[in-house]
């Protein structure tokens, strides 16, 4: 079972994750106000700094191609996490963004569960992109995830069978329900921000290296299937 952990906000941060387990690492690198973003150049420090010991993800919710684009070449993360407003950028648009990303950069696209035609989208965006995030939708927050609350599984798991690619489960997932979610959705990876986090005040974080270890804990614990 994956594990992918949003989001570090140094590269000392990003390595303690790895070493704790986690095996993707998201990062926030934008200015629009979103939790934990930190600047391109500091994500792309993470990066490099991840290099052969644990997979980055840099999120964009940005709906500009050639921005994001441009953002993908500065930071360079494995994989390119797509959130932003619900069918902001199109399933044709996210062909025509892979030819414009660095070669071998893959693309995950997060699906707002419970949004209208949520799994229609899923099947769309699945014939386009390399995974996808099944993630909350809130409107507090700019695109698709940073929910910190939970969804219908079940709905989740309509779209898991429904699609052929690797589909990570996010949206309110700590240590104490993350088993119960594979039992429920069998994912191929699950996704912790808020339920992760220490609270520094004035909605600032960091993560919270314990509990990660225990969401690393929880997921190891349920069987492959």
């Amino acid at each position: 079972m994956i594990v992918q952990i949003y989001t570090a906000q140094s590269a000392a941060e990003a390595v303690a994750l790895a070493e704790h387990g986690v095996d993707h690492i998201g990062l926030t690198p934008t200015t629009v106000g979103l939790p934990g973003q930190i600047s391109e150049e500091v994500a792309a420090e993470a990066v490099a700094a991840l290099r052969g010991r644990a997979r980055s993800v840099a999120l964009s919710v940005e709906t500009e191609l050639d921005e994001i684009a441009r953002m993908a070449a500065a930071v360079h993360p494995d994989i390119l996490h797509l959130c932003g407003e619900i069918g902001a950028v199109s399933p044709d648009q996210v062909r025509t963004l892979r030819g414009m990303l660095p070669e071998g950069m893959e693309i995950m696209q997060a699906i707002a569960v419970g949004a209208e035609g949520d799994l229609a989208m899923a099947i769309e965006y699945a014939a386009v992109a390399d995974y996808l995030i099944l993630d909350s939708y809130t409107t507090d927050v700019q695109g698709v995830g940073a929910a910190g609350v939970t969804h219908d599984w079940s709905r989740s798991a309509e779209i898991v069978a429904s699609v052929g690619i690797p589909v990570i489960l996010a949206g309110g997932l700590s240590s104490e329900n993350v088993a119960d979610s594979i039992v429920a959705v069998r994912p191929w990876g699950v996704d912790s921000l808020t339920r992760t986090n220490r609270p520094l005040g004035e909605g600032k974080f960091e993560k919270d290296l314990d509990a990660v270890a225990a969401f690393v804990r929880g997921a190891a614990e349920v069987p492959a299937i």
